[in-house]
């Protein structure tokens, strides 16, 4: 589990520190231009991680799956080697998808306007300030979309179908309760997750509003990155045991006085 929430925190420290940068510098210094090479790089890297984040939730919901329903087979399947392929499958198949996007997105044609009404490179907006025929972009978006989401959603979902019927046919309330606690910081990351990307990513070009784009990307940019830590950390016991020690700690030696 906490090899898969590095992993989980590295995407969410890479997907912020992919835009917010760029866009603090742009608020400061009030120059907003960012170069053709520079958005493609910034379109590729959020595709990236934000289907990197897709399938690790997915890998994440089988893994609370053996936790609760094959607990005894744990370690058989969920040791260091299977976490590795999980990792590199997660990892390399999110590194290729969003090739084609960029391929496609850069072969356009801007000529209309270099006005980008976004504050970072995304398909949309990219595909509203283009005068080329997008409908093929547009189709290569919704399958590889569909390919990537449909893999991890049925994952997902099987994993918490299984989850729910072995937590409703456990006897005691206090391990349906222990067993609900197991998932449920990883329930919610998902619920969130899901519930800000598709409202930002699954709908079609003709109902794209700029304004209501901006407002779903900054949740989806800010939200998830900050929610997550305090998810996974505050039922943590043993984060809450380190927090407290260090507190004592803290608090023990704020209060000695150096002979210098």
């Amino acid at each position: 589990m906490y090899i898969f929430l590095g992993n989980l925190s590295t995407v969410d420290i890479c997907s912020t520190s992919n835009i917010l940068p760029k866009l603090v510098s742009m608020l400061y210094s009030q120059q907003k231009t960012i170069t053709f090479q520079e958005c493609m790089t910034q379109l590729y890297f959020f595709i990236f991680f934000t289907c990197t984040e897709f399938l690790l939730l997915a890998v994440m919901a089988y893994d609370r799956y053996v936790a609760i329903c094959q607990p005894l087979h744990y370690p058989l399947l969920m040791n260091l080697k299977h976490c590795t392929l999980f990792l590199v499958a997660v990892w390399t198949a999110a590194a290729l998808e969003p090739v084609i996007h960029c391929v496609f997105i850069a072969n356009l044609s801007f000529c209309s306007s270099h006005q980008i009404n976004h504050f970072f490179c995304d398909i949309s907006p990219l595909l509203k300030l283009s005068c080329s025929d997008t409908l093929h972009i547009e189709i290569a978006t919704y399958v590889l979309g569909a390919i990537v989401g449909l893999i991890a959603f049925t994952l997902t979902l099987s994993s918490y179908v299984l989850i729910i019927y072995t937590i409703v046919n456990i006897q005691s309330a206090d391990g349906r309760r222990k067993a609900f606690f197991t998932c449920a910081s990883h329930l919610t990351s998902v619920l969130i997750f899901y519930g800000t990307s598709l409202s930002l990513h699954v709908r079609p070009m003709s109902t794209y509003f700029p304004t209501e784009d901006k407002l779903f990307s900054l949740l989806y940019i800010i939200l998830i990155p900050l929610a997550n830590p305090l998810i996974y950390t505050l039922k943590n016991k043993q984060f809450k045991e380190s927090f407290q020690k260090a507190i004592t700690l803290h608090c023990k030696t704020g209060n000695l006085d150096l002979d210098i």
